[in-house]
């Protein structure tokens, strides 16, 4: 009821709208007969016609004898108003029953509403119009008249009927004094409220102008409208206002706590106050004052946007004037710390020479010739077009290829700083984009965190293990990195800390990943994919001549006259100990040679050493991969598949056996729903066909057959392992094994169509490095063979098959 009291008497300067406000302090003798009055509303105002136009108001209920400002935007509304003339013609309110209904028709509104004479009509600049109305009569509608170009309706005037009696006096008088109890209570009402409540000597005057007044839901303010009997309208008020009493009277008591507890801090504040006033004028500075001047200067020396550093103005401006013992004053300084601290106008300048980035990729990265070749392409826009707006790279590849160094060489050909932050296992949100203010410890994400420690707007921005993001109830961190990523987006991307945004587009963002499914779509979908597979064996052997030799050599110590590496030893290293698509395990292994020796000079017995393959063994121990075709293959039932994984290509080998049984199928070596759908398949597949492949179909209901992949411990699935399943199983069907030589890859369809796959080139690298000879293919897979470096081709028969027929021809050598 306070806020309401208050914007009654909050209108001096305007003294058309203090005549209205007269109307409703004037007694209520001049329009109602107190002893009893049956009438519309005791005939209050100019005569109200039987069909009037009607404007539909919401989220407030107007009351006769009240003024009531509303706001007119809807065409239909200003239409009304348009033929209303002001203190003369009445129109009829009626509120909406769903405020966010934009144009109402009669159903949406209530029946009963007030006739209202136009006070006063302001048109606003920016096309609304602003009135102020004065209730004249309770009304219901009884007929529709029209729609257009505004509501009109046939309309009866409601009576108010009043009798006088002890009863309702006894009323009048409760309400009246707690009326003024809350007015006493609530501090920015003014008397003159007091006075008024006096000077309402007609219970439904007073009925309807607390009603008016007081907080209450519109619901409540309608039925209220509505209800014609003013005894029970004061009595439903009564019981809001003992409401609304109680708990003033106990927010009072509160206060008064509260304003004993202060009085103390208000002394020492205005004590420390006047001893800042006393050191100014003596010349002296104290630290508070110092450290409020130096940030001020930091937030002119930052140079950031407009609206930026007005925000920065405004805290430290709320800073002043906070004790700095209050907890919010350590968190208002941190925050201007952050804000002067991010480089908003510092940037690096670009020198990018196309010529001098190939030397530089070159150099630090061995072949790549298709990834190298996109970067210059991607370099080369950006230097004659440096404000466009370019794609954002990902680097997908095995781990140990190359990607972080990537980034890392495209940073240094473009005279860049380089940042790098791992995303792998981030769940929170607000990791990306900061946490609010309101938590304890609250800081920016970590976006925010590494400009500012890079101190450039426009760096490389390295964001790795995309892959890896998790999501739980504290948010989707991916979900986050869509602003972020999206070059028409990030030029205004908006940290919860900081709530100010801050210009991403000039940072180059370049993401990594394994592998892509793991990738939400939407994420996927703003970034230009390259793909960095893993290396052959001549490749790793230059590799680890080129770089991984001599960067072991230089941190370990050693001279290059003090070690020597042969060919074969790195080779042997290679084939035995690090079967992986990239060089990470190739260089570990590499260091513990470089121990080992540096250990044999430190003791003084060896001045030089040189690596052959046959010292590996007593340095690093029995090799770890040995070739198992020829004892995996030997029997029937047992058929060579081809994998691929995050970390590169494999080999699989798939097992069947049969036993007595019922014709069931059992599948075993933790694989996944996949890899069990296509050994469905599979099965149902040779069950099928038994006859063309010369099976004896009567075996199937009295024998169980049973397909494990090894290596129970390690995860498999995935959409190609079909071929292999199916040629397992003929294979065990017919008592012919697989050639020792050949591998498969492919699903299949219960028609017998073998269907293409990816990873194509890890596949055979792993394949080529495990001595397989002969590749099964899918035929739609042909096109991906040039892609294949022709080192792992050299000694290699690609044959692709369209049907399990061909596979089963192939891999089992039959006519």
């Amino acid at each position: 009821m306070a806020s309401y009291l208050n914007n009654l008497f909050i209108v001096d300067e305007n003294d058309w709208l203090n005549d209205a406000m007269a109307k409703n302090a004037a007694s209520v003798d001049d329009f109602i007969d107190t002893d009893e009055t049956d009438g519309p509303e005791g005939d209050l105002g100019p005569q109200v016609p039987d069909v009037i136009g009607i404007l539909p108001i919401r989220n407030t209920v107007a009351y006769p004898g009240t003024v009531t400002p509303l706001t007119v935007g809807r065409e239909r509304s200003k239409a009304l108003l348009a033929d209303t003339r002001p203190n003369e013609s009445l129109i009829g309110l009626l509120t909406q029953r769903n405020p966010n209904k934009d144009a109402p028709g009669f159903g949406d509104l209530y029946s009963v509403g007030t006739t209202a004479s136009v006070l006063k009509i302001i048109k606003m600049p920016q096309g609304s119009v602003n009135i102020f109305v004065h209730g004249i009569s309770r009304f219901k509608v009884v007929e529709r008249i029209a729609t257009e170009p505004y509501l009109k309706a046939r309309i009866k005037v409601l009576s108010v009927k009043t009798r006088m009696t002890k009863q309702l006096q006894a009323l009048m008088v409760s309400v009246r004094q707690s009326a003024n109890r809350v007015v006493a209570l609530s501090p920015n009402v003014p008397e003159e409220a007091s006075v008024l409540l006096e000077n309402i000597e007609d219970p439904s005057s007073l009925a309807d102008f607390l009603a008016a007044n007081l907080s209450m839901d519109l619901e409540k303010k309608q039925q209220l409208l509505a209800e014609l009997d003013p005894a029970r309208r004061l009595e439903e008020i009564s019981v809001i206002l003992a409401h609304q009493l109680e708990v003033l009277e106990l927010s009072h008591k509160i206060q008064g706590r509260v304003r004993d507890s202060i009085d103390k801090s208000q002394r020492e504040y205005f004590l420390q106050e006047q001893l800042k006033a006393i050191q100014s004028e003596l010349g002296q500075q104290d630290m508070r004052t110092e450290e409020l001047r130096e940030v001020r200067q930091n937030i002119a020396k930052a140079k950031m946007p407009k609206a930026v550093e007005t925000e920065a103005l405004r805290e430290l401006d709320r800073l002043s004037k906070i004790p700095a013992a209050s907890p919010e004053y350590s968190v208002i300084r941190t925050y201007l710390d952050w804000v002067c601290e991010l480089p908003w106008a510092v940037q690096t300048e670009d020198r990018i020479d196309i010529g001098q980035a190939e030397r530089i990729l070159n150099r630090d990265h061995y072949d790549l010739t298709k990834v190298k070749k996109r970067i210059l392409e991607f370099l080369a826009v950006r230097k004659l077009n440096p404000t466009g707006k370019s794609p954002i790279l990902c680097f997908i590849g095995p781990p140990g290829v190359g990607k972080t160094s990537l980034g890392k060489s495209i940073a240094r050909s473009m005279g860049r700083k380089f940042v790098r932050i791992s995303l792998g296992g981030i769940r929170d949100e607000a990791d990306i984009r900061g946490h609010r203010r309101t938590y304890i410890g609250a800081l920016p994400g970590r976006i925010m965190q590494e400009l500012r420690k890079c101190h450039s707007r426009n760096p490389v921005f390295m964001l790795d293990e995309l892959d890896k993001i998790g999501a739980d109830f504290r948010g989707d961190p991916a979900s986050a990195l869509l602003e972020v990523l999206d070059p028409e987006q990030n030029s205004s991307f908006n940290d919860h800390y900081l709530d100010q945004p801050f210009d991403l587009s000039a940072v180059m963002f370049i993401g990594t990943a394994n592998y892509t499914e793991p990738i939400p779509p939407a994420l996927f979908d703003r970034m230009e994919v390259i793909e960095l597979p893993g290396y052959t064996e001549t490749e790793k052997l230059r590799i680890a001549k080129r770089y991984l030799i001599p960067r072991q050599l230089k941190e370990h110590g050693l001279k290059k006259t003090q070690l020597t590496f042969k060919d074969e030893a790195v080779l042997a290293t290679v084939n035995r100990y690090t079967r992986e698509a990239g060089v990470r395990n190739l260089e570990r292994h590499i260091a513990a040679i470089c121990r080992a020796v540096v250990t044999e000079i430190a003791k003084g017995a060896k001045r030089r050493a040189t690596i052959g393959a046959r010292d590996l063994a007593a340095i690093l121990g029995p090799a770890r991969h040995e070739s198992e075709l020829a004892l995996r293959t030997g029997v029937p039932g047992v058929a060579t598949a081809m994998a691929y994984t995050p970390v590169g290509g494999e080999l699989l080998f798939i097992e069947s056996a049969a036993m007595p049984g019922k014709g069931q199928l059992q599948l075993t070596g933790h694989i996944g729903d996949v890899m069990k759908e296509s050994a469905q398949a599979a099965f149902s597949l040779v069950k099928a066909n038994a006859g063309r492949f010369g099976l004896d179909e009567s075996q199937f209901a009295k024998t169980d057959y049973h397909i494990h992949v090894p290596a129970g411990a390690i995860p498999k699935d995935g959409p190609s392992a079909g071929v292999a399943m199916f040629t397992s199983l003929v294979s065990l069907l017919l008592r012919k094994p697989t050639r020792p030589e050949v591998a498969m890859t492919g699903e299949i369809t219960l028609r017998g169509l073998v269907m293409p796959i990816g990873g194509l080139k890890e596949k055979v690298l792993a394949a080529k490095q495990a001595g397989i000879k002969t590749v099964l293919l899918p035929t739609r897979n042909k096109k991906d063979v040039p892609e294949i470096p022709s080192e792992a081709k050299k000694g290699m028969q690609f044959v692709f098959i369209r049907n399990v027929e061909e596979a089963i021809k192939a891999a089992l050598d039959t006519d």
